[in-house]
């Protein structure tokens, strides 16, 4: 066994960001790929009906595919998914609108499994703004009220599609470290999905995690970028933010065919407005090299011939993620 796949084989690897069209071939490509945890979207512009009957397609899946994947409610679950070599599930959602305008349904869904919520996708809501809001209003004061229930019940503040104004609002607001689960630093590429240095550090400062995405678009090369652009952008951010603020957050999207009802219906406005982006209907591939979560051994391996360390690696591969969900799941 090589020096990668005794790395790989011990560390502990958590995804903070699947929005996959999940079945049986899927979780096995998880065990797979090592991955110990994966936040899976549950949630775009789905209200309160359509977001509980995401929650129960898991409740059946948890029973059909139990010797593959198990629930997580604590990180004490995602340890016993190492150990049992399944991988554990955190349901997540890239918007509160599963919410409507009930603050006590943050605690229902947290009992459900909810563990994440970003709290706002792509553009307006109750909350405040997303990325392609045309103007920024900041963080509501509803908003304000909803970080405060999120920290109470114990849910992470997810800024990934959120806009700047909004997000600044929320990590000078929230009591509770926040994160980036699948972005990539604008320094590198200027473009609006991307985030700007002085966001990231926020995050960073507030004892939260940024998780580099492997959305090519999102790279200077586009659909031609390779496990090497991906190794830039995590140098990128360890320089800025420190090894116990990075994480790994994919952005897969495996199974939902280009252009496909799906990808078009995130894309659009609250699923049948505006078009917001392209990518719904026009080729998006991932990183040649990690483009499949089975491939994830290859960036282990690029990580150590670029000179990373055993302790960073396993750091950015889980270890900081399990601080953040102690702090904020548990109030450690």
């Amino acid at each position: 066994m090589t020096e990668a796949q005794a790395l790989h084989q011990e560390a502990i690897l958590i995804d903070g960001l699947n929005i996959c069209n999940w079945n049986r071939e899927i979780f096995e490509e998880y065990r797979e790929g090592g991955v110990t945890a994966v936040s899976c979207t549950t949630a775009v512009w789905e209200n309160f009906r359509d977001g509980m009957i995401e929650v129960a397609k898991w409740l059946q899946w948890y029973e059909e595919h139990g010797d593959l994947i198990m629930p997580v409610h604590s990180p004490a679950d995602i340890l016993k998914a190492k150990e049992q070599d399944k991988t554990g599930i955190i349901l997540s959602w890239q918007n509160t609108s599963p919410l409507e305008d009930r603050l006590d349904y943050v605690r229902l869904f947290k009992k459900l499994g909810v563990g994440i919520m970003q709290l706002t996708y792509n553009t307006q809501n109750y909350a405040g703004s997303g990325y392609q809001e045309t103007n920024d209003s900041g963080l509501s004061d509803w908003g304000r009220e909803l970080i405060d229930t999120m920290g109470e019940a114990g849910v992470v503040c997810d800024l990934s599609h959120v806009g700047d104004k909004t997000s600044a609002d929320v990590i000078a607001y929230s009591k509770k470290p926040v994160a980036f689960t699948h972005v990539l630093p604008r320094a590198l590429l200027d473009r609006g999905r991307n985030k700007p240095d002085d966001l990231l550090k926020g995050a960073a400062e507030t004892g939260g995690v940024v998780g580099f995405s492997l959305f090519a678009p999102g790279m200077k090369k586009g659909n031609d970028s390779t496990i090497d652009d991906v190794v830039e952008a995590i140098d990128y951010l360890v320089d800025l933010i420190g090894e116990d603020h990075v994480t790994v957050g994919t952005d897969f999207s495996i199974g939902h065919p280009r252009p496909g009802s799906f990808l078009l219906w995130c894309n659009k406005d609250k699923g049948t407005g505006r078009k917001l982006t392209e990518f719904g209907s026009k080729p998006v591939k991932k990183p040649k090299g990690i483009e499949r979560m089975r491939e994830f051994p290859n960036l282990t391996e690029a990580l150590l011939k670029h000179g990373y360390s055993k302790e960073r690696i396993l750091k950015i591969y889980g270890g900081n993620w399990m601080r953040v969900l102690g702090q904020v799941w548990e109030g450690e």
